[in-house]
């Protein structure tokens, strides 16, 4: 257990974990309370606008950033299992509200104060788990980085020493790893031949990388690779760090029919 005071934290879920794989907001839950903390999910937030931001439809994605601002004023932190979000909401909200003072300032405060959660856990807390639960000591995994997580939020080794400090992972590194698995948010859509490829990429180092199991920090690149490993019939498990570390490794992976 961690030994920081009690901290009390609104989850932002993100749009993907809701929609499409709900297990990793769970599994955030129980790593945030396994650290000491008292974790509530506002029930009023919504996207954090990112998609509507990076296609340039600020005016509306001015509503939203309003609407996530006010749902997570009353906390201590605001964590996200997703480099993406945090991202959106450090960098991106107090840039849209240049010509709202008021606005601005508390886009601001809230930036100070919001977090992904690997990172909110080993910069913040500082947590260090009672015991490691072994949930992979006869597997081998590699790590993706995200490009937010890791060019706007500094995210690298943070997941790596609770993959080994938590699971008693053994990581092999991508020969790429820092570079793009080819989702990046409405791009995919835009330009689906670029797309195409890099994630083509991606899936090759992974599968060439010897290891059993692709763990990552954002959803859209996870079902973005695990999806193209599905359409090239290839057999990669893949899953998102909150899942691993909480030990929740008996529902199918990202991309796998549910028994």
């Amino acid at each position: 257990m961690s030994e920081s005071p009690t901290a009390k934290v609104g989850l932002f879920v993100t749009c993907l974990a809701d929609l499409f794989r709900p297990s990793v907001a769970f599994a955030s839950i129980k790593l945030l309370e396994d650290a000491g903390c008292e974790v509530e999910v506002p029930r009023q937030q919504t996207c954090c606008g990112q998609p509507g931001y990076n296609s340039g439809a600020y005016a509306d994605t001015l509503p939203l950033a309003r609407q996530v601002i006010t749902a997570f004023a009353d906390y201590d932190y605001l964590v996200a299992p997703s480099g993406s979000c945090v991202g959106m909401i450090r960098h991106h909200y107090p840039r849209l509200f240049e010509d709202a003072p008021e606005w601005q300032a508390r886009a601001e405060e809230l930036a100070q104060r919001s977090w992904e959660i690997t990172s909110f856990l080993v910069d913040v807390l500082h947590y260090q788990p009672d015991a490691a639960h072994n949930a992979l000591q006869d597997k081998t995994l590699t790590y993706h980085d995200s490009c937010a997580g890791l060019r706007e939020l500094g995210i690298k080794q943070q997941p790596r020493q609770l993959l080994r400090d938590t699971c008693g992972a053994t990581l092999v590194e991508l020969e790429q790893p820092e570079v793009c698995c080819g989702f990046g948010g409405t791009f995919c859509a835009k330009m689906p031949h670029i797309s195409e490829q890099m994630v083509n990429d991606k899936l090759d180092d992974a599968l060439n990388s010897g290891a059993d199991l692709l763990v990552g920090g954002d959803l859209g690149c996870l079902l973005n690779i695990s999806g193209r490993a599905s359409r090239r019939g290839q057999s990669l498990e893949v899953r998102h760090v909150t899942e691993v570390l909480a030990d929740q490794l008996g529902d199918p992976a990202i991309g796998e029919p549910s028994s």
